[in-house]
């Protein structure tokens, strides 16, 4: 069957281009005029003191990691319920990952499971932002205070959500974006981290480049690695930027026509956000009762797909994954293994959230 709707599609304005050809013809496609035009434009529109830009979200983490002397022996807090990249570079430096359940509702880190897990071995926690939700940064923060803990947030799935009126990822000592082909701000590759700590932001801009002495080349104060951005993407980014208005308009309203076809749907469970959040939502993400549709969660992303729609499942969580090898998280379990994230483009029109809302409905045990 051939996909008629994509789970997934960048949507760009006018400037991409333009930037773009800039870009290519003034023949700095490595660093450039665009990478500080980025940083500058994206800190200011998020109200953060510092930016660097990254070769993508993962990277963004593993350099949030480092620059806060994250190393062996340490542990580092993560929620059970995420994309791999959080644990993975945790146990890129040499930490070890351990994993927090989830909340039932919101689907992120349950601060009472994060309390629940600190020893006196753990250093940091890594709060993910799922789906463009964000975590209840409030008590986050007050227990990485009384602990003493390092506060890292993953926005890569929550560019421009808000908390109590603040962006996340403005919250704890680091945050990480992601500008991902999918994500909300789309270069294809790319990412960020953002601090309002000043050592941070040096130690982090050493880091990304080799190690390498801002004013004397070739000369390296510490072991670093090469994360940077390319101007070709940041260009794209800048254009992006330019039309981020929209952007979000877009998906806030792909949002709310979806939870006009679905929110009294019965088998059928839209994210919950709290009052304090205001979400720009990555990813459409529903948890349906598996008893309400035949076959449960794999059955449905192939009889849809068999009529043209693309989906993606959720997250596995942890706990099912031998290569983690760890606990039974029971909410991660059965919030992760049924979840369905329907297509989620801020240019989707109110027909085709409707076509995809039907077909969903049909499914159903009748």
């Amino acid at each position: 069957m051939r996909i008629t709707i994509p789970w997934a599609k960048p949507v760009f304005g006018h400037k991409e281009k333009e930037y773009l050809m800039n870009a290519l013809e003034s023949t700095w496609i490595s660093g450039g005029q665009y990478i500080e035009r980025f940083e500058n434009e994206f800190k200011l529109s998020v109200n953060s003191e510092n930016c660097i830009t990254t070769s993508n979200g993962t990277a963004a983490l593993q350099l949030a990691l480092l620059a806060l002397g994250i190393r062996p022996g340490d542990e580092v807090i993560v929620p059970g319920f995420t994309f791999v990249a959080p644990a993975n570079m945790v146990i890129a430096v040499g930490a070890t990952p351990v994993y927090a359940d989830i909340d039932e509702l919101t689907w992120c880190i349950d601060p009472l499971a994060v309390e629940r897990c600190i020893t006196s071995r753990t250093k940091a926690i890594i709060a993910v932002h799922i789906y463009g939700n964000v975590c209840d940064m409030d008590t986050l923060k007050s227990i990485a205070g009384r602990y003493k803990l390092a506060l890292i947030e993953d926005t890569a799935e929550a560019a421009f959500s808000k908390y109590k009126g603040k962006y996340a990822g403005t919250f704890g000592d680091i945050g990480c974006f992601s500008f991902h082909a999918t994500k909300t701000i789309v270069m294809g590759e790319g990412g960020c981290v953002l601090t309002d700590k000043a050592d941070l932001y040096e130690k982090m801009r050493l880091i990304r480049d080799h190690g390498m002495h801002k004013e004397k080349r070739y000369w390296h104060d510490v072991i670093g690695f090469n994360f940077r951005l390319t101007n070709l993407q940041a260009a794209v980014g800048c254009g992006q930027l330019e039309n981020i208005d929209n952007i979000i308009a877009n998906r806030k309203r792909m949002y709310q026509l979806y939870c006009g076809q679905l929110e009294s749907e019965p088998g059928v469970f839209v994210q919950y956000f709290n009052p304090e959040v205001d979400p720009v939502v990555w990813a459409m993400a529903i948890k349906i009762d598996p008893k309400a549709f035949k076959g449960g969660r794999d059955f449905l992303i192939q009889s849809l797909l068999d009529v043209g729609i693309e989906t993606r499942p959720g997250f596995y969580p942890f706990c099912v994954l031998p290569l983690y090898n760890t606990p039974k998280l029971a909410v991660s379990e059965a919030v992760g293994l049924n979840v369905i994230c329907l297509p989620s483009y801020s240019s989707l029109s109110i027909d085709e959230i409707k076509f995809i809302c039907d077909q969903l409905k049909k499914l159903k045990n009748k």
